[in-house]
Parts: C-alpha cells; structure tokens; sequence
C-alpha cells in the first residue's frame, strides 16, 4: 500500500533524480545549516521567513541557507543526500520510509499541529460533517483516497455510499456544481473560491479521527548526533519567528511580497488569508514545533488506521525540551 498525504508528494517517497531546489542565502554566521522546506515560497513558510529577516538565525549563531521546495523536490532525498540538515515533510511518509525502507529519520518537531487537508464545499450546498457526504459526490486526489477512506471509517460512514471521483487541485468544478466537494487545504482554496464569487465552508480531516500532524521537523538519526547544537538553535529561532508572526497575520505578507513571496502568482491577499488561516493550526500551548504525548499518540492511531505501524520511537522529543 502507498499512501501520500500531501499535495506535493506526486513524485514518490525515496526518488533519486530530485531537481535541485533554488537555494536563498540568509545570515553570515560561524555554523553553516541547510533546511529544506516542503513547497514553494507561500505562507506556509512565513515564520522561516520572518526569522531570516529579523536576523534571528544570524542571533543563533547559523548561517542558514533555506531550499525552497516544489512539485520536483523530494524533501526526504535531499536529507538522505545530504544537501540539506533538516526538512518538513509528513509523518506517514517518514514513518513508512522508517519501517518498510529502514531510512534513518526522526520526527523531532511539527508545524502543523492539526493537518491542513480537509473537506471543501460551498456555502450554498454545505458539507460540514463526514455524514454529509452520503449521497454526495466528493473530488480527492487519488494519492489522498485512503485517508478521506479512513477518516469515513472512523465516522461510521459507509464508503460505498460516498461517491469519489479524482481530483487534480482545481476548485472550478465545485464552482460549477459538478462536484459536491473536494479535498483541499483549508488554509487556501476557500480564499480562491471566494475570488470566484462564491463562498465556502470546510472541516478538517484532523477533526473527524484522521489525527495527523503536518510539515513536520525531520532529520536523520546521524545529523542529531552530529548537528543537535545547530538543530536546537534553527528550532529556536524559527518558533521565535512564528511567534513575532503571528502577533498580527496581516502584517508581514505585504512586506515578504518583493522578495519571499515574488513570483508564485500569488496576490498579497491570498497570502494574507492563508498566513490568518493557519494560525490556530500551527500554535500550540507548548509552543510551535510542540509534540505532546497526547498528540504523539493520536498520529500513531490514526496512522494505524490506514496501515502504517508508527510507534512512539519514530518521534523524538528531546530536541524540543533543549529550545
């Protein structure tokens, strides 16, 4: 069984040939630390963002350079070769190159602390909960099938009573009412459709039994013995940046849109939306990055459910208690 969770992962877990991201000095500092993130230059992001232009890695000591991700990077690959120390990618990846390819990965942090992916539809014909979706016709990409499958199984949903077609992360056919809904992330195609003039409502997979972090923290088992002194201060500086971030959601889009932001075809309002949206997901009472024991162990059920045998090894947190 393969399972992909996230949009960008089309391209197979442990591929050799991965494009070379572009690459973004930051600081001049003593401790070179090379961090590959999971898609383009977006929102998603902000918090690295906002570290980089307050100098807060300079701060720590790192010279950071940051690997922008995309539709042709495989993140894992390029920790696996070595071109970056850490990257953001998603626990049932990870945890399935662990037990059925022995790759040599730790989970020590999460971004997201509920996965963005969830059940997009529009306002006028909502779907707000999994039962709502009986009779319906719901579009998912096919990497994503088992987890919308597992997520209506833990609802007590009958899936044969859902109709799932393929979906290719274009929300014009909801638009046009050929589909019922579709499976997105939450934190940015609502704002797409609002621009097309209508409004939408969602829910979050996360919030229906599929229990699953997001973007999160990999390294390898050799780089956290190697580089745990540089790990801790990255970990350190980003969540300082998430934090000064988030104190207002708008603020900072506008002023990353010359220069993080340029070139996506993004608006600065799309941004916005997105950077305001993700907010409730990524903070955390312990803290950006955080993983609690409660946390830990819902990704290990849920993960169960669609058959993948994570354990709580695969999650290192002592990397947390040293920021």
């Amino acid at each position: 069984m393969t399972l992909i969770i996230d949009r960008r992962r089309f391209l197979g877990l442990m591929g050799a040939t991965a494009a070379l991201p572009a690459m973004n000095r930051l600081a001049h500092a003593a401790s070179p630390f090379n961090f590959q993130a999971s898609w383009i230059n977006d929102a998603e992001f902000t918090g690295y963002f906002v570290a980089a232009d307050k100098g807060f890695y300079k701060d720590e000591g790192l010279d950071l350079t940051y690997l922008s991700g995309g539709p042709d990077v495989i993140p894992e690959s390029t920790i696996i070769a070595g071109k970056a120390d850490m990257t953001l990618t998603t626990p049932d990846t990870t945890i399935k190159a662990i037990v059925e390819q022995g790759a040599p990965f730790k989970i020590i942090g999460a971004q997201y602390q509920k996965n963005p992916i969830g059940i997009v539809s529009l306002a006028k014909n909502p779907i707000k909960e999994p039962k709502d979706l009986i009779g319906k016709t719901l579009a998912v990409p096919p990497v994503n099938v088992i987890s919308v499958e597992a997520m209506l199984n833990i609802s007590g949903v009958d899936r044969s009573k859902v109709n799932i077609v393929p979906y290719a992360y274009d929300p014009t056919p909801l638009i046009k009412g050929e589909i019922d809904a579709s499976l997105d992330f939450t934190t940015n195609v609502p704002f797409t459709i609002k621009q097309a003039g209508e409004d939408a409502v969602s829910f979050l997979l996360y919030d229906f039994g599929f229990t699953i972090f997001n973007d999160t923290v990999v390294v390898t088992e050799e780089a956290l013995k190697t580089k745990r002194k540089e790990i801790v201060a990255f970990l350190r500086a980003s969540r300082k940046g998430w934090d000064e971030n988030f104190k207002d959601p708008a603020a900072y889009p506008p002023k990353l849109a010359d220069s993080w932001f340029k070139g996506t075809g993004r608006s600065v309002e799309n941004e916005i939306y997105f950077n305001t949206a993700q907010k409730p997901l990524v903070e955390a009472a312990g803290g950006v990055f955080s993983m609690s024991e409660e946390a830990i162990a819902a990704n290990i059920k849920a993960l169960a459910a669609v058959g993948i045998a994570a354990k709580r090894e695969h999650f290192d947190t002592t990397v947390l208690e040293e920021i």
